[in-house]
């Protein structure tokens, strides 16, 4: 049955955190209780495979989506499109708590794509993405998903069939917490503790499957040039090109694990690891390896470059091969690229220079 409803769907951390499990089932209550809202948990988006039925029922959501998890909303939106889940980012009113009152400069959509080389036949529709790493109580996402509700008018199927009304006690269990259900197997009255998957009115499991953490760059395309430079300084058959020669990740599990080497070496920042640990490598906004001041060079900390091929010399020894230094794939840095404007900050280091000559 057609319902005009806004589409939430939550994505659960990689543990079991009880504070992010919290949080996620906290807001999913609140918003079953929603008229004007459908609300799905999924697993990480990151660790989905194209075929997971998370990611199935994702690609069949046609209408506007909000989409809570904890990534930064740059490496969930990329991450959500290289599987086919595409829409115009919708802008979201909810800053973190550590975030400044004071307006922040971003760029528009328009303004990235122009930037960058941008999507192809991006449907008519807007993604919203929140951080749930932002806030640590329900309300402020609530509040926010209201707002979206409240804006817009969504056609979609409502595919949560046993949702009319309000939920009974054990639906509302095993909605969010279907891992319990295996662990003892007594949900479905089998009584021997085996594990088996219990079945919506449909015939299908409510089981979520199976995931495991993955490791694999995200491409962002509305930074990526198609400058090639990643592909050439990757070894391990990570990246090839489309039909219409459009770089894009093709090998993603001969990437090696924990290895960020190529996100460093990207002269626009458009490659994203969404599980490390630094902000701007896991799709903060913000530049990876081209701070305009690198500080930790005065300590002797090697630049981005350097890094980079350290990190990728270890792969190469890992996997039996020799370690090729500075001498193969080097980016040429884009040479022709037009310099950054002088600034307060410029003239700083200018005077350090002086100071120290």
């Amino acid at each position: 049955m057609a319902a005009k409803k806004v589409t939430v769907v939550i994505s659960q951390g990689q543990g079991k955190n009880p504070v992010q499990r919290q949080l996620e089932e906290e807001i999913a209550a609140a918003l079953i209780m929603q008229p004007d809202v459908d609300v799905s948990l999924v697993p990480h988006l990151y660790d989905m495979s194209g075929d997971h039925t998370g990611l199935l029922f994702l690609r069949s959501v046609p209408g506007n989506l909000v989409v809570l998890s904890w990534l930064y909303p740059r490496a969930a939106r990329w991450t959500l499109a290289r599987q086919g889940v595409c829409g115009h980012e919708g802008v979201t009113l909810l800053k973190s708590e550590d975030e400044d009152d004071e307006e922040l400069e971003t760029e528009s959509d328009e303004t990235q794509e122009a930037r960058g080389i941008g999507s192809r036949d991006v449907p008519n529709r807007k993604l919203y993405f929140l951080d749930l790493r932002g806030h640590a109580t329900a309300e402020p996402y609530l509040d926010e998903i209201r707002r979206i509700a409240d804006e817009q008018s969504v056609q979609t199927i409502d595919l949560m069939q046993w949702i009319s009304g309000k939920p009974k006690a054990e639906q509302l269990e095993r909605y969010l917490h279907p891992e319990r259900l295996l662990s003892t197997g007594a949900a479905n009255g089998n009584g021997n503790g085996q594990e088996s998957s219990p079945t919506n009115g449909n015939g299908q499991s409510d089981v979520p499957e199976p995931v495991k953490r993955r490791w694999y760059p995200v491409i962002d395309y509305s930074r990526c040039t198609n400058c090639m430079e990643c592909i050439d300084f990757c070894l391990f058959g990570v990246y090839g090109v489309d039909s219409l020669d459009t770089i894009l990740v093709e090998q993603q599990d001969n990437c090696k694990k924990g290895c960020p080497a190529c996100s460093r070496v990207c002269p626009e920042n458009a490659i994203m690891f969404p599980g490390h640990k630094t902000p701007a490598i896991a799709g903060a906004d913000g530049e990876i390896a081209g701070l305009k001041i690198d500080l930790s060079k005065l300590f002797g900390a090697p630049d981005g470059l350097a890094a980079a091929v350290a990190e990728r010399d270890v792969e190469l020894v890992a996997d039996g091969r020799d370690a090729v230094g500075m001498t193969v794939g080097i980016p040429k840095r884009q040479s022709t690229k037009p310099p950054q404007q002088r600034d307060e900050l410029d003239d700083l280091m200018d005077s350090l220079d002086n100071v120290v000559l």
